[in-house]
């Protein structure tokens, strides 16, 4: 059930059974050469979509820029600043838990959320608190990373080895061949891409990672790589939504 496509009484009815909702988040960013600026969006919404049909839950509206500061060296990348990223998770969960959700639980597409993500949690929960809202202290909001799932951390290992890096990676590449197939990108990539440099400014970021990967190798990707992987999050974040959302 996706919340964009459902009027108010079914989302009213709803939550007569459900006070959870899935939140999609990703990034629009620079992907390598080869791989796509909406990946961690696309991979975040699918998997989302999975989950909320598998688990019978709503399913939120993706939120498709993150936290990519350090990208914006590169073309096409479009960043939120953490403070930017913060109020507007704030609005979100307030309008929401003001109508009755206390559960929220964020697919996550993007490493470079999750601290914000969570410094986010925390003021959401001081400001529903300050403003009385009845039910406030129960809501609780959670981070699902797809990329950290057991299942999907171990396959992609198996799959690439070292060369899955921990950016432009091929396991993420993959999810978005099989959703986009006709959108499938080819192009030179060097060998033995760099790796290990701490993240700093963007240009920082360029100069140490010139064409945009992390010790990845998207190369080796396949639409039915990202088959595999996408069942295997959808698998994993269902059991996690489903045991968050029905907790005290």
């Amino acid at each position: 059930m996706l919340l964009h496509l459902s009027t108010w009484p079914e989302v009213e009815t709803y939550l007569t059974q459900s006070k959870g909702i899935i939140l999609p988040i990703g990034s629009t960013e620079q992907h390598g050469p080869t791989g796509l600026i909406g990946t961690d969006a696309i991979c975040a919404e699918a998997i989302a979509q999975g989950v909320g049909e598998a688990t019978q839950a709503l399913v939120g509206p993706t939120i498709n820029v993150g936290m990519a500061l350090h990208h914006t060296a590169f073309p096409g990348t479009i960043s939120l600043q953490p403070s930017t990223l913060i109020q507007l998770i704030k609005d979100y969960v307030t309008s929401l838990a003001r109508v009755g959700f206390q559960r929220f639980f964020f697919i996550n597409g993007h490493g470079g959320n999750i601290a914000t993500l969570k410094a986010a949690f925390a003021e959401t929960y001081y400001h529903l608190n300050s403003i009385g809202l009845e039910s406030g202290d129960r809501v609780q909001c959670k981070i699902g990373n797809w990329f950290m799932c057991a299942p999907v951390y171990k396959r992609a290992k198996e799959l690439y080895g070292n060369q899955e890096g921990s950016h432009a990676t091929p396991s993420e590449v993959a999810v978005t061949q099989y959703l986009y197939p006709d959108a499938v990108k080819h192009a030179p990539l060097a060998d033995n891409p760099p790796t290990g440099h701490p993240i700093y400014s963007a240009s920082d970021f360029r100069r140490h990672y010139p064409d945009g990967r992390m010790g990845s190798n998207p190369a080796l990707a396949t639409p039915e790589h990202g088959q595999q992987l996408l069942e295997l999050a959808v698998k994993d974040l269902s059991n996690s939504y489903l045991e968050f959302a029905q907790s005290d």
